[in-house]
């Protein structure tokens, strides 16, 4: 375990096991709410929310995107030109499904300078195993790259999987999924969650993970009370030049030191 050193760093640790950067914001985003209430937003949205609860998203220095084929064709170099300054980009759902526009936004952000991860949308009806098998089998494993994700949330319109495991197997099943991610890239998953599935399965469980939380009203305080967190998905209607339509746009927890020393370590 190795503790940042300086006062600007007193907020933040970084474990290294096995190549893995895990982080902790506990005390990280107090040290920014004083910027919430004069901060304006950076970008625009086609749905704003004006008054969050607990304090909002745009006093945070460093923010990014999340996308997919549904966002269209992505010019990335004027993505990066706005300000955005990572991305996390949907790779595969369940154990046979690829987006249809994942190399070339990988491809595409790693030419525009653009840090980036693939996620992968977790699959109720398929094993974790057969899952991560279909992932690695995608997603190329290069130096560079952020730590991947898994993207878990409930899925009730899905046309072909409704079912939802308890919650102790769908923990299960996450950990699977995460060894084996892991052993194959070196890194440790970052997980993804919206607020009712993290109610129903993750609330007071895997605390060494880091995660990625969807909160569009409210700051994740509220709305994942005692949950530390790594990024936070504030709308999924933002509107950021270079990417055709709404889209959404995340932060991370830290200042801008701190997002440096994360992505030297979580990039390795």
């Amino acid at each position: 375990m190795t503790r940042l050193a300086g006062p600007i760093f007193a907020a933040i640790m970084a474990l290294f096991i096995a190549g893995c950067t895990k982080v902790d914001y506990s005390a990280l985003t107090q040290s920014l709410e004083a910027s919430y209430a004069a901060a304006t937003p950076r970008y625009g949205d086609s749905d704003p929310v004006h008054d969050w609860e607990g304090g909002g998203p745009h006093g945070f220095p460093v923010h990014g995107i999340d996308v997919s084929k549904w966002q269209g064709e992505i010019d990335w170099k004027t993505v990066r030109r706005a300000g955005i300054e990572f991305a996390f980009i949907k790779a595969t759902e369940g154990g046979d499904m690829l987006d249809d526009a994942f190399m070339r936004n990988w491809n595409g952000a790693r030419r525009a300078g653009v840090p980036r991860s693939a996620y992968h949308f977790f699959y109720f009806c398929t094993s974790a195993r057969q899952q991560a098998r279909w992932f690695i089998r995608n997603v190329p494993r290069e130096s560079g790259s952020l730590p991947h994700v898994l993207d878990m949330e409930w899925n009730s319109k899905s046309p072909t999987c409704r079912f939802r495991p308890p919650a102790q197997t769908v923990r299960k099943e996450m950990d699977v999924f995460l060894d084996m991610i892991e052993r194959h890239y070196g890194k440790r998953p970052i997980i993804y969650t919206t607020v009712d599935f993290h109610r129903d399965n993750l609330a007071g469980h895997m605390d060494d993970e880091v995660f990625w939380l969807r909160s569009v009203a409210a700051h994740p305080k509220v709305t994942y009370p005692g949950r530390q967190w790594a990024f936070w998905q504030y709308t999924g209607t933002g509107l950021v030049p270079g990417v055709n339509g709404d889209t959404d746009i995340n932060v991370f927890a830290g200042d801008r030191g701190q997002w440096r020393d994360w992505l030297e370590v979580a990039t390795r």
